[in-house]
């Protein structure tokens, strides 16, 4: 049949799904077109690698410790253009397409493949790239509006700037627990060389995998003199010049 029509030459590789009723010219049609039958994996924006390592085991795609293991390969992570230690801030927030027989090695090549694409096309910064993603890492965890995303930004970089502590709370409990918007007395305490509470300056590395957003936020700081933040009740925040404002309006927010 594809030799009378002529289609033999346009038949594409890859792995397809047929019903029983479909008809033979139905079945060439899609084998010609390549409406090749993909598995859909979506990472969230900020998801850290443990939580994409879960959320690709709970899709029955990969084991969670064969993916973390991946994406601490040094010499793989080489290969994909990443000097760094760990893939974690460097998988591109997107929706992925995985044929069946995708491997862990090839969705990572996807992914840092993607991020590498999109963070070329954003331009340079004061910062080093390593640099700009940790912070875009941790503006993406402490924002839920992404019109905040410049403010936050303005608070880290104010803070760095004067040596301030950052003390964000998410990077208190990276690599122990996924950040629910609040943490304890006991992680603000626990020593992580991640834990900004404890460290000044940035973290060691990124916190989760921030989005486009997030990384133009870190290169582009609103202009402000805000040194504080607080989460109101609908999940934006208040921001404070001093810590007799940020007193107040953690009375306010808080308490």
């Amino acid at each position: 049949m594809t030799r009378l029509r002529g289609d033999a030459h346009r038949l594409q590789a890859g792995e397809y799904r047929f019903s029983d009723n479909m008809t033979p010219d139905k079945i060439l049609n899609k084998i010609v077109s390549g409406d090749v039958d993909y598995r859909k994996f979506t990472l969230p924006e900020g998801y850290s690698v443990y939580q994409a390592a879960e959320l690709l085991e709970q899709k029955g795609y990969f084991k969670k410790d064969v993916f973390l293991q991946k994406c601490r390969d040094r010499v793989l992570l080489q290969r994909f253009g990443l000097k760094e230690s760990s893939a974690e801030g460097y998988l591109y927030p997107a929706t992925y397409n995985l044929s069946r027989d995708e491997s862990e090695e090839q969705l990572l090549q996807q992914m840092i493949g993607q991020f590498n694409k999109a963070y070329a096309a954003l331009g340079e910064s004061g910062y080093s790239r390593h640099e700009v993603v940790t912070l875009a890492s941790m503006i993406e965890k402490e924002a839920v509006s992404s019109k905040e995303k410049p403010l936050i930004s303005s608070v880290f970089h104010n803070r760095l700037r004067i040596g301030m502590p950052l003390q964000s709370d998410p990077t208190a409990v990276y690599g122990v627990r996924a950040f629910t918007g609040k943490v304890s007395k006991a992680d603000i305490q626990r020593h992580s060389p991640y834990n900004t509470y404890l460290n000044k300056g940035l973290p060691p590395g990124p916190i989760g995998n921030p989005g486009r957003d997030a990384v133009l936020a870190a290169m582009n700081p609103a202009k402000t003199d805000f040194l504080y933040f607080v989460a109101r009740q609908d999940g934006t925040h208040q921001f404070s010049r001093n810590l007799a404002e940020h007193n107040r309006a953690v009375v306010r927010y808080l308490r």
